[in-house]
């Protein structure tokens, strides 16, 4: 049976599309991954990679003849460019067909926001794929805001990787991790957009409030930030203003493969954010039987099932945070239930194989699409 041959346009230097890639190849695909970004992670061997040089927003540009070029020789079954804006435009330029667009969460919550130019851009992109792919429904749903698609919007989950994040968690006698410490925390970049700002804020009102009703377990309390980016200095300044930079741990930033290592050393995760198209991390949290504290942005939400895998509070509000973590905090039995509850959620509805299923469904169903069309 001929394998299905397949082009991914997309950054190589998001650890999502080298998933993505090596997923499709272990699943039977032949596949071929196109960047103008640097390789930055494990690609598998058998996965045939091009890359061109960067050129920032002109690249997109630039590298459509090359593309075209490219396209030609292969003559794939289809093309998935990832990211309507960028690599969306140098997929609508070359004009290769079929074609399905994968939406990332920017580009489509935030990229259109920003001119009338970015969002006709991003318009005329979703217009000229044949299908769209989205990470999840919400995102889905803000894709068909933009503008009114006459096309198949298929929801395809990133998939959490068993081997890698599956964790049974040993508790000691206290109930938490560690006799010696209650430790909360987050594996972001440090953006605006991910609210470190309100966990700081969130961990100082819960540390204050246990001072004065539980000091034995506010003498232990720990915020724990894994991640590197813009806001360092501004978050460890905001930490000091608050009297709790003496609890907190800047880590900086890791790699993928040492983010599960980081996960089980967390009592509690938590994500802010301001917004969100989809959680992965926290399914990766879960995976890893860690509980989590999440905003109600829809895309935390929706892989959240609320007091029974984790807890959603209001978006902003950092009084409900603070409570919530309170609630787990005061509960380490609540702690454990929420903890294998999300593990077993993950395990149910979220494993990689699953989402590379349901990617190649979308390939497949895209291509008949096309060719029906097309007699």
């Amino acid at each position: 049976m001929k394998k299905l041959k397949v082009v991914l346009l997309a950054g190589a230097n998001s650890i999502h599309t080298i998933r993505w890639a090596n997923g499709l190849q272990k699943a039977g695909l032949d596949v071929y991954l196109i960047s103008q970004h640097p390789l930055m992670h494990n690609l598998n061997s058998e996965v045939k990679y091009y890359e061109f040089s960067n050129h920032g927003i002109f690249g997109y540009f630039l590298i459509v003849a090359k593309v075209r070029k490219i396209l030609a020789e292969i003559q794939p079954d289809i093309l998935n460019a990832h990211y309507a804006s960028g690599y969306g435009t140098t997929a609508r330029l070359v004009g290769f067909h079929p074609y399905i667009l994968s939406v990332w969460g920017s580009d489509i919550f935030l990229f259109p926001k920003k001119s009338f130019i970015h969002h006709w851009l991003v318009n005329k992109n979703l217009l000229a794929a044949d299908a769209i792919a989205s990470t999840s429904h919400c995102m889905a749903l803000e894709t068909n805001k933009l503008v009114a698609l006459k096309k198949p919007i298929f929801i395809t989950p990133f998939g959490i990787d068993k081997d890698i994040f599956y964790k049974e968690r040993n508790y000691s006698a206290s109930g938490y991790l560690s006799e010696d410490k209650i430790v909360i925390g987050t594996v972001k970049s440090l953006k605006p957009v991910y609210g470190i700002d309100l966990l700081i804020k969130s961990f100082a009102i819960l540390y204050n409030k246990l001072k004065a009703s539980h000091p034995q377990l506010a003498e232990i309390l720990r915020l724990r930030i894994v991640g590197g980016g813009q806001e360092l200095e501004v978050l460890q300044a905001l930490a000091a203003s608050l009297n709790i930079y003496n609890l907190v741990e800047f880590i900086g930033q890791v790699n993928h493969e040492q983010v599960p290592e980081e996960l089980a050393k967390l009592d509690i995760y938590v994500a802010l954010s301001r917004s969100e198209s989809f959680g992965v991390a926290i399914l990766e949290a879960g995976l890893n039987q860690c509980p989590v504290v999440v905003s109600n942005v829809s895309g935390l939400a929706e892989v959240v099932v609320h007091e029974d895998t984790g807890l959603i509070v209001e978006s902003e509000n950092i009084n409900e945070a603070s409570e919530a973590l309170s609630k787990l905090v005061l509960n380490p039995e609540l702690i454990q239930r929420l903890g294998a509850n999300g593990q077993k959620y993950v395990l149910e509805n979220y494993l990689w194989p699953v989402s590379i299923k349901k990617m190649v469904n979308a390939f497949n169903a895209t291509i008949e699409l096309k060719h029906s069309r097309n007699y």
